[in-house]
Parts: structure tokens; sequence; C-alpha cells
């Protein structure tokens, strides 16, 4: 074994000359003064700072921290001395700490003499400059541990070499666990805080998507409205009287009389045809009188008068609720089960199609807005399927404007399609029966 020199045994005497043994009594009582010094303290810079006081009488410091980590991340709050552990509010990755081993659970403690030239804090990717920056040498680490687990790290740091003697380590362990319960506490108050913060974000640009969906739904509707009168009192009255000159050509011209009358004819279908646009461009039963009704108008006009011999079905079971929404969302909502129902005639060969609304609880305690469209056709799963794609396509991206949720499926008798929309309410009394 090296013999000690006559200036290292010397400097050994003045240090434990300085730091006399500390009595239990006294250490107990500084550890109740800890504890009081934590007690109400909602953050863990403000908490620090008040319990460095009492901690410099017990095991003095000219740098104190202490290191939090968050499952493989890791923050610093320091005390004395500020360096970039602590002025660097971003997390930083567990592995890239100089006490990784500790964190890690690797070593039970660390303590040097030298940190500076000590390699255990040296490796590559190590965020340890601060040590170097402050000349960091004595250092003392001791785990925070809470239910068996490493919360994080209580950290002291001196200017001199060798201040720290193993025989501290007990006492700042001792120091770790009373403070450990009240980090612990902090910890998840914080992650409870950074969670609800990250919902309330989540939830405000959902709802700012909604709005502007629904801005974006009512301008829209104002300009399909406007289309539609433009094309009734213009191009279909155009249409109109080129339609009658041609009854009076055909009238007077019996040589090219069934030409004339073959282009009537055409003329006619295309005039009926901008007839339904405009008609659904102009949604005044829905305006006027409400969802119910201006569903059930929809659907007699797009069954009774197609001669397709479809039967419709209309039932609210929800005592109007469609009516108690915004008008630009109710709008959006009766243009998803139009497109649904053309989309059954078109395609689906059915022999009855059904609409239902209704206002279901879900889990949580809240409601939620239901629009079922059945249909008893060839099913979604048919060859005409990809015919369909392109109504399926507006309807989603209807939904997803207005933050409704839509599922196409086969109907649970095995036959025909169901499109199911579904929205979720505002709490409110008005949704409960």
């Amino acid at each position: 074994m090296a013999t000690m020199r006559y200036s290292d045994a010397a400097e050994e005497v003045r240090r434990t000359a300085r730091r006399p043994a500390m009595r239990h009594e006294a250490v107990f009582r500084h550890l109740l003064r800890i504890s009081r010094a934590m007690a109400g303290r909602l953050d863990f810079q403000s908490a620090i700072q008040a319990v460095s006081h009492e901690m410099q009488e017990v095991l003095p410091h000219d740098h104190l921290d202490v290191c939090i980590v968050h499952r493989d991340m890791h923050v610093a709050y320091e005390a004395g001395l500020h360096t970039d552990w602590g002025l660097t509010p971003a997390m930083h990755p567990v592995v890239g700490s100089p006490i990784r081993d500790l964190l890690m659970g690797v070593e039970p403690f660390l303590i040097s003499d030298d940190a500076v030239n000590d390699p255990r804090f040296c490796f590559d990717g190590a965020f340890n400059h601060p040590i170097h920056d402050q000349n960091l040498r004595s250092r003392l680490h001791v785990p925070l541990i809470v239910h068996g687990d490493i919360i994080g790290a209580l950290s002291c740091s001196k200017h001199d070499k060798g201040f720290y003697r193993r025989t501290d380590i007990p006492l700042a362990q001792h120091l770790a666990d009373t403070l450990a319960p009240y980090l612990y506490a902090l910890r998840a108050a914080e992650e409870l805080r950074r969670s609800a913060i990250e919902e309330a974000a989540v939830r405000a640009r959902e709802e700012g998507l909604r709005e502007g969906a629904l801005r974006l739904t009512e301008e829209l509707e104002h300009e399909r409205q406007r289309i539609g009168m433009d094309l009734h009192d213009q191009t279909l009255a155009d249409l109109t009287r080129i339609e009658r000159r041609l009854a009076r050509l055909e009238a007077v011209d019996d040589a090219r009389k069934g030409e004339i009358a073959a282009l009537s004819g055409a003329m006619q279908r295309c005039m009926a045809g901008l007839r339904e646009i405009i008609d659904d461009a102009r949604p005044n039963i829905l305006e006027l009188f409400g969802f119910a009704d201006g569903v059930e108008d929809f659907l007699q006009r797009a069954l009774g008068d197609s001669g397709s011999g479809i039967e419709g079905r209309f039932v609210d079971r929800s005592a109007g609720a469609v009516d108690r929404l915004a008008p630009a969302l109710r709008i959006a909502l009766f243009r998803i089960v139009q497109e649904a129902v053309n989309n059954a005639v078109r395609h689906a060969e059915p022999s009855r199609i059904e609409v239902e609304v209704e206002v279901r609880m879900v889990p949580g305690g809240h409601h939620a807005l239901y629009i079922g469209v059945r249909d008893d056709g060839v099913g979604f799963d048919s060859p005409l399927r990809r015919r369909r794609a392109g109504g399926i396509r507006n309807m989603q991206t209807r939904a997803r404007l207005v933050s409704a949720e839509l599922e196409i499926e086969r109907r649970s008798d095995g036959t025909g399609t169901q499109v199911t929309l579904s929205l979720a309410l505002e709490e409110d009394a008005r949704w409960r029966s």
C-alpha cells in the first residue's frame, strides 16, 4: 500500500477539523427542518432552493442539484452555482447523464475526489461540460428512491478535491430519503399538469379545426345556394327558351322532325337533371322546417320521384337533437346523409333505405349523436364497391371536417350496407332525456 505523503495527511487533518462529526440529534433536527421547508412547495426549483441552506449545514456544497427522471429522460434543478444542467429547460436522455450508472441502478452511489479527471463521468456523448466549466471536483451522488424505483438523484459538489468522505454517504442517503417523497409528488403533479396542457392544446387544435371547418361549410353552402340561384335564374331559363324554340321548329319542319324530337328529349333530360342540382343546392325545407323534414323531403324526391320503387323510412329518436346544433354543422350532417342515400340508390340496388337518428350515452358519461343510413342492397363487398368509392371519400372528408366519426360496414344480418355517423356532443342538459 502506498504511504500517504505528509502534505496529503495534513490536508486530511485540516478537512476533518473543518467538518466535525455531527451528532445524531442535530442531524435529525436538520432533517425535520428540511421536511418543513419542502412543505407547500409547488415546483422543483423553489423546493431545491428552500432546502439548500439547511442541507448546507449538514452536507456543505458549492453546487447542489436534484436530477429527476421521466421515463428515459432526465432534468436537473440547481441551487448554489447554476450550470447548463439546470439552465437548459429541455430534458435530456438518461444515457447521456454523467451519473447514468446511478440513475440506471448500476451503482448504489457515486463519490469522486476529482470528477474533472474521473473516467466514470467522461464518456462519449456525456453531458459533462459543467463539471469542467465550474471546476466541480469533489462530487457525491445518491439515488432518490420511492417504492423501490429510482426517480432521480441528489448531487452535491465542491470545488475542493477530496472534500467528501465515504462516511458522508449514509448522511446523503438520509437527506435523499427525506426529499424523495416530496419530489415524487411534485413529479406526479408536473406530469399531470403537462398532460392536461397537452390535452388542452389538442382540444384547442381540434376545436379550431372544427370551427374552421364549420365556417368553411357555411361559406360553401352559401356559395352552393348562390350557384343554384344563378343556374335557376339564368342557365335553366336559357335552356327553357331553347327547348321551346325546338318545339316550334318540330311543329313546322316535318323533314327534320325526328332529329329535333331527339334533341328536344335530350334537352328535357338535361333540364330535369339541372332542376335536381338546383333543388339540392337550395335546401329550403331543411332551413325552414328542420332536419327531419329536410331528410324526409329528400328521401321522397330521391326515391319516390326516381321511379325505382325503393322504399324509404326516416326515424328520429333524438327528439330533434340535430336542430339544436349550429346551422353549418346541421347542413354538413344533412349533406352526408344525402351522399349516403344517393350512393345506395345509384350502386347498391336496394329495395329499402332507412335513416335513423338518436342520441346515445357513451363511455365517460358523455353524449353522442348517431345517424345511421342502412340499405338492403348488394353490400359494400360487392363488385360495385369501386363505383361507390368516390361518394365514400366525400362522406369521409365531410365527417373529418366536422370532427365526426364515420363507419361503413356490412349490416349485422349480412345483407346490405350500414353507414354510421357519430358526433360527440358538448355536455349540456339539452341532450339528457
